[in-house]
């Protein structure tokens, strides 16, 4: 159990904040939708490295003299490549991206794949890699007689022994495919792979330098994404790719959502379908619900709409036009975001990510009376808090709506709400001090809150986030000891729509409230991250910027009160 801090004071929650899009730029939902709501009820399709999505019923037919055409293979929805780890990708992606082809472009898998893939690319045909059999290192033959000796003829072992062979695909994987393109013609592009393809296919095997006709391409088909991991196993599949016609665009860390320039290729690729190239993406379900949130070009402040990691959040915390509830009601809204922009930029050099000024707004208020509806909550007009809601969007500002429910639920308040959570910049969270039993009143105890209260809520928010193709919203969550949500270990944490984060929300000395901090973390979902509060008149001292940031883990999310 933490060390709690000072009891809590009426002031000691409630917030809001805002997220600005990357460069401080305004947050605006101005990509075509209507491509990502294509992508998103696209059927899923499972990508098994042997048939072309779509080329069961007629999708893979050989081309004929009259029509010797590439044919892109339909892609619905995400395809993840099944490839074993470290294997071959290059049938798997001509699989799932190649209905048929004439011709096909073959390396072996020693030789210089990035000319073979220049030149693949350059004929618009799918290229392959195969891992032929090596050839034997002398003409001798074995000996029938065993020997203790070394062999005179033995040689040392080389500085390479031990290392990685390159990838290829097993022989007998790029026979079936070269036979389901339908392919008359392999322009073998080494020695090794025209040794082998001589021998084990039946087609015209044409060398390196043969003068050849590109085959004509068919008609476009729906716009295809190809994601790769960057590495080299990559470089066959995205040859094979754009001889398709796909988009090729490289991800690092699998998650197309997390990187503002990725982001931008995606929603200029505006794809019907994805295809990824390992299963660092995840299954072809978060594949298509990742690039048709990434298709919606819509950026958070810091750049990418993954709020943490990649930036830190600092915002003021407290009620419009209520100065008595925290800073953000100390000025108006013009000032209040000149002000939030003055407190994040106090962090900026402590941080190697970009710095997010965000207001935490107290959307639902704790009162110590019960009001017409009971609850001991008074809640404010969804209208009414639009302005600060579009003015912190326009501004570069991400927004938190802070929930102090009293006698009521935190879901029930949550539907109140969204039509402001249905903004791209706009998060949720839940403040467990001022969840009340249907006997009790304010500031005579602590809240608390069951962590199915908590689960429900999420799922509510992560919901209406797939549901609207909304980039991931902070789901935030304020506690001071451990029993103001009870068994929160069992809190699922494991929805991509949702980055949870517990706030240390406690005012006391700096001793107090590092206490409290590492305490929270005792018996932590995984996948947790954490914030922290500093009060300006509470905390005895407030803590500086420098302090905040070093403690351990560092706060993704600092608000001040």
């Amino acid at each position: 159990m933490p060390a709690a801090p000072a009891a809590p004071t009426a002031s000691s929650t409630a917030a809001a904040r805002t997220a600005p899009r990357r460069g401080g730029a305004p947050v605006r939902r101005t990509v075509a939708l209507a491509v990502a709501a294509t992508l998103g009820l696209a059927g899923c399709t499972g990508g098994d490295g042997g048939a072309a999505p779509g080329a069961g019923a007629g999708g893979a037919a050989s081309p004929t003299a009259e029509a010797p055409l590439v044919r892109p293979a339909a892609v619905d929805g995400g395809v993840v490549l099944d490839v074993a780890e470290g294997g071959d990708r290059s049938v798997a992606a001509s699989a799932a991206l190649v209905a048929a082809s004439p011709l096909v472009v073959l390396v072996d898998a020693g030789a210089d794949v990035g000319a073979a893939a220049a030149r693949a690319e350059e004929l618009g045909v799918p290229l392959l890699v195969v891992a032929a059999a090596p050839a034997p290192s002398s003409g001798a033959e074995p000996s029938d007689e065993p020997s203790d000796e070394p062999s005179a003829d033995a040689a040392e072992p080389s500085a390479d022994a031990g290392a990685e062979a390159p990838a290829g695909a097993a022989p007998e994987d790029v026979v079936a495919e070269v036979a389901r393109l339908g392919a008359e013609q392999v322009l073998a592009a080494d020695d090794a792979a025209a040794s082998w393809a001589e021998e084990a296919l039946d087609v015209e095997v044409l060398p390196a330098a043969a003068d050849v006709e590109a085959p004509a391409p068919a008609a476009a088909g729906a716009p295809v994404l190809l994601l790769t991991d960057g590495s080299a196993g990559d470089v066959a599949p995205a040859a094979t790719a754009r001889a398709a016609g796909a988009r090729v665009v490289a991800v690092p860390g699998g998650d197309p959502r997390a990187d503002g320039d990725v982001v931008e290729q995606v929603a200029a690729a505006a794809p019907d379908g994805v295809v990824a190239t390992s299963p660092l993406f995840g299954d072809a379900e978060q594949v298509r619900a990742r690039t048709a949130v990434a298709a919606t070009g819509v950026q958070l402040p810091g750049g990418g709409q993954v709020p943490f990691p990649g930036r830190h959040m600092v915002a003021l915390y407290g009620t419009p036009g209520s100065p008595s509830l925290g800073v953000l009601g100390e000025q108006g809204l013009e000032a209040s975001v000149e002000r939030a922009r003055d407190v994040a930029a106090e962090y900026e050099d402590l941080v190697g990510d970009p710095v997010v000024p965000t207001f935490e707004i107290i959307t639902t208020v704790a009162s110590g009376a019960p009001g017409p509806d009971g609850d001991y909550s008074n809640e404010l007009d969804a209208d009414d808090l639009r302005p600060w809601v579009d003015a912190a969007g326009e501004a570069g500002i991400y927004v938190v709506l802070d929930l102090q429910p009293g006698r009521t639920d935190f879901l029930t308040q949550a539907r109140a709400y969204e039509s402001l959570l249905a903004e791209p910049h706009v998060g949720l969270a839940l403040d467990p001090e001022w969840r009340l039993e249907p006997d009790q009143v304010h500031l005579e105890q602590v809240g608390r809150v069951d962590v199915e209260e908590v689960e429900e809520t999420a799922d509510w928010l992560a919901d209406l986030v797939r549901r609207e193709t909304l980039p991931p919203k902070v789901f935030l969550l304020h506690q001071f000891q451990q029993r103001m949500i009870t068994d929160r270990g069992r809190l699922d944490t494991s929805r991509d729509e949702l980055v949870p984060l517990v706030h240390a929300d406690g005012h006391g000395t700096p001793g107090q409230k590092a206490d409290t901090y590492r305490a929270l973390q005792q018996d932590a979902p995984e996948g947790m991250r954490w914030g922290w509060k500093n009060f300006y008149d509470e905390d005895t001292p407030t803590m500086t910027p420098a302090e905040t940031m070093a403690e351990d883990p560092l706060p993704d999310f600092v608000s001040y009160q």
